[in-house]
């Protein structure tokens, strides 16, 4: 049972690899469209929100103000996101450097226990592990960083984090024994 939890779990971040590797590759050949879509998609969510919000407002007996404020709040706050792409682009290069640090962290972890099980794999898994965590430190430090070097650096982190997943599930037999 560890073992499929393990296996899927490693292929897992496989699919979520791949789908940094195509976000990176979309960063790198045209970054502007990630900012506007980004902007764009969180400013609808945040006024179809406040829309529901006034809706239930005023469907109801008109005495919770939180849900009239909320609404307001949500559409203002909607509008202000689809007008502001660089402060979008700003916080959504906070949560990926995030995402990969953890990651990188995590990996680490898997390291150091393949190194208890006196694996010969242990000594790369951790260089990775430690590349994965520099390539999110940077992301996380270089505000003005050039979109497309943050692509690639996305691309690089999906394919150094698939490269470790497959030596981790081709492994996870031999290890589970």
């Amino acid at each position: 049972m560890l073992e499929k939890f393990l296996k899927k779990s490693g292929w897992t971040d496989i699919v979520i690899s791949i789908i940094f590797i195509l976000f990176g590759i979309v960063l790198i050949a045209n970054p502007e469209i990630i900012i506007s879509s980004v902007a764009i998609i969180l400013g609808i969510i945040a006024i179809l929100i406040g829309v529901f919000r006034l809706y239930e407002y005023f469907k109801s007996d008109r005495t919770n103000r939180y849900l009239l404020a909320t609404g307001i709040i949500a559409i203002i706050a909607g509008i202000i996101i689809m007008n502001c792409a660089d402060t979008i682009l700003s916080f959504f290069r906070i949560l990926i450097a995030i995402w990969i640090i953890c990651s990188g962290i995590m990996n680490l972890q898997t390291a150091i226990i393949w190194k208890e099980y006196q694996s010969k794999l242990w000594i790369m898994s951790i260089v990775l592990s430690i590349l994965i965590v520099i390539f999110g430190v940077f992301i996380l430090a270089n505000n003005g960083a050039i979109l497309q070097t943050i692509g690639s650096i996305i691309v690089a982190y999906g394919f150094v984090n698939i490269i470790e997943n497959v030596i981790f599930i081709r492994k996870i037999d031999n290890y589970l024994k």
